[in-house]
């Protein structure tokens, strides 16, 4: 049967990022309708490790968009705490020569001026936080901001506090749009939705509702698989990774590139990552990718060798060319915004992009300057030569 319903604002997209954008938003007054084709967290999210993190970024508008975030994930932890599994852990980046350690301290210092807290550790008071890293290792930075939510739990209860009307299992097939282009809802396979705004917030398929709405947003997924073990007691206290994974975040190659990423969770199985490589939507389990993931982790700790992996799970990151996310106004079409690309970071990022979405459609000035991240910033594909 055909459904139709009004609101101020339809948020496409259950993830996190769009439980984030339907909580400020709705905060700010507006009436908001979220639609996802599946159910609450059914992409991405779901395969998350629900990292927020400030330690793995440069400085420059993302790690300005982290602090930000960081910070509002702090205040929901007051209010939602036990109940999303927050965490604030801090992380631990770990250096196995000398040559690393000053890579490390140099992008600190850097981080330290957009005012991340970063203590430089060595020798004894490196195992004083981690007693089950390797020996030998140089040294690490240890960042006491990074924290760690469980992202589907998260998303879950941000819609529900954010009491936006809910539609899961309905696809949009297109962005409706006045004679003149603006924005007036958008159609699904179960009936219109009526409302003068639409938030893109569909992650990795980002690029094909910017595609519906008659836009252009160069969106690609980017593969990566995460391996879950055993419950064990906390021998895990941090996120902890190696420094290389600094740059493999950065990196624009296709290929396939992997560093080792442990951490312990609160219900006690260890999260091993991370892998990243651009196949498009393959699904395809890889041997050889969880493999290497399985020898990184028991690189930096030893005593994981003997613990057992009981699944791994994989997801696409939703990337874009620049490395940072479309949050904002798309000017090309009058009432569309967009709030995707965030990559591997969109947990933790997820309430800086909500908070400045929510600005943005009530007419206040933005927190963050949103010029670095204009959905408009990307050539046509007719302009690229």
């Amino acid at each position: 049967m055909s459904m139709r319903l009004t609101g101020d604002v339809v948020v496409v997209g259950a993830g996190m990022v769009g439980a984030a954008c339907a909580l400020y938003v709705a905060r700010s007054g507006l009436d908001v309708i979220v639609v996802d084709r599946g159910p609450v967290a059914g992409g991405t999210t779901g395969a998350g490790e629900g990292n927020l993190l400030v330690s793995d970024k440069e400085p420059g508008p993302e790690l300005d968009l982290a602090l930000l975030s960081v910070r509002l994930w702090a205040e929901l932890a007051e209010e939602f705490g036990e109940s999303v599994e927050y965490e604030a852990k801090g992380g631990l980046v770990v250096a196995s020569n000398p040559d690393g350690l000053t890579g490390l301290q140099r992008l600190a210092d850097g981080q330290r001026t957009a005012g991340v807290v970063a203590r430089p550790v060595t020798g004894d008071a490196l195992y004083d936080l981690e007693p089950h890293l390797a020996p030998g290792l140089a040294g690490a930075m240890h960042y006491p901001q990074d924290s760690q939510v469980m992202p589907a739990l998260a998303a879950a209860h941000l819609l529900r506090a954010s009491g936006a009307r809910l539609l899961t299992g309905r696809t949009v097939t297109a962005v409706a749009r006045t004679p003149e282009g603006a924005v007036r809802g958008v159609r699904t396979d179960r009936g219109d939705i009526h409302a003068p705004s639409v938030v893109n917030a569909t992650g990795t398929w980002g690029g094909e509702l910017a595609t519906l709405a008659g836009t252009h947003l160069p969106v690609l997924p980017r593969r990566g698989f995460v391996l879950v073990t055993e419950p064990l007691p906390r021998l895990i206290r941090h996120k902890v990774y190696a420094a290389d994974y600094v740059a493999d975040v950065a990196s624009d190659s296709a290929a396939l590139q992997t560093s080792p990423v442990v951490e312990g969770t609160s219900a006690g199985p260890v999260l091993i990552g991370a892998s990243r490589e651009r196949v498009g939507f393959d699904r395809s389990f890889s041997l050889p990718v969880v493999r290497e993931l399985a020898a990184g982790a028991t690189r930096l700790f030893p005593a994981l060798a003997d613990v057992r992996a009981l699944r791994s799970y994989v997801g696409f990151r939703p990337y874009l060319p620049d490395h940072l996310p479309a949050i904002g106004p798309d000017p090309r079409v009058p009432g569309l915004l967009h709030a995707c690309g965030h990559e591997g970071a969109g947990i933790g990022l997820a309430t800086g992009t909500g908070h400045l979405i929510a600005q943005a459609l009530t007419g206040k000035t933005p927190e963050l300057s949103l010029t670095p991240f204009s959905p408009d910033r990307f050539p046509e594909p007719e302009e690229v030569a």
